[in-house]
């Protein structure tokens, strides 16, 4: 069983985690809405959810998460227009993060900290891909969420309050820990990307890196810290040279003109990091 509470029977976790991921899937519907009406500044309260082509208000029946598109077999019921496949593909990841997070954390303010955290890094995945926009109310706001829970949540991390050591500021520990590690892991990838961005723009005389970047990686850092923000910005920095660079060969576009969503690999990236978990200070060590 999960390594939470190994004395509880193996029903009662699964049925905790199957709990979790039906809640995920309802928030992977809302999340759809936010990445479909956010970079387009409209509000994702009003009005209710209707076609994007027919404008047609939905029913009730037809907005069920991953169930409604089976049956009408992704498309719409009042035009026949096709429904984008992500929307049941981020309402089922979304699902499947929150299972993995209460099956290995259980039902903990921890448990409830990822789950949030791999909403919005999710949610800005996925509206960068789509729009190459990442909403301040996912990147800043989920910076102000990270900080939030930092103060009754740990953050896996040790490096700020090592830093603040190393400057004579003496010895950081319980809950002020948990809330420099957090600032710490915000404010200082994001300052070591917004420099980078700013020196090429200095040197090729173009902007090479967005702010929305900038602020996501802030958003990964208030929730995971600094090792684990440094980690998403060098995993998602490969493979956005790496695969980035492949699709743009492969489809013949001009490499010099090609906006990549980099706050889609940025987002990839904090997801991996936040799974693989403690994994992640063992990889530094062996480096």
């Amino acid at each position: 069983g999960p390594p939470y509470h190994r004395g509880l029977p193996a029903g009662a976790q699964l049925i905790e985690a199957i709990l979790a991921l039906l809640f995920g899937l309802v928030i992977g519907s809302f999340l759809n809405v936010c990445v479909h009406r956010w970079p387009r500044g409209r509000s994702v309260v009003k009005p209710r959810s209707h076609c994007v082509r027919c404008r047609k208000t939905l029913a009730w029946y037809d907005n069920i998460p991953i169930v409604s598109y089976v049956l009408l077999r992704g498309r719409c019921r009042h035009c026949g227009r096709h429904i984008s496949i992500r929307y049941p593909a981020v309402e089922l990841i979304t699902g499947l993060l929150f299972f993995f997070f209460v099956w290995t954390l259980g039902p903990t303010a921890a448990a409830i900290k990822m789950c949030v955290f791999s909403a919005i890094a999710l949610g800005l995945t996925f509206t960068d891909l789509e729009k190459r926009l990442l909403p301040d109310q996912l990147t800043l706001g989920g910076a102000l969420i990270g900080f939030a829970f930092s103060l009754f949540v740990p953050v896996p991390d040790f490096t700020g309050s090592a830093i603040l050591w190393m400057f004579g500021a003496g010895e950081v520990t319980g809950r002020w820990q948990w809330i420099v590690e957090s600032a710490c892991g915000a404010l200082l990838p994001a300052l070591f990307l917004w420099g980078g961005g700013w020196l090429y723009e200095k040197v090729r005389h173009r902007e090479g890196l967005g702010l929305g970047d900038v602020k996501l990686i802030a958003m990964v850092g208030s929730f995971l810290g600094l090792r684990y923000a440094l980690a998403t910005l060098i995993l998602g920095s490969l493979a956005g040279s790496i695969l980035g660079y492949g699709y743009i060969k492969a489809t013949g576009k001009d490499p010099s003109t090609y906006p990549l969503p980099f706050g889609t690999f940025l987002g990839v990236a904090a997801l991996a990091v936040a799974l693989a978990g403690p994994k992640i200070p063992g990889w530094y060590t062996g480096l």
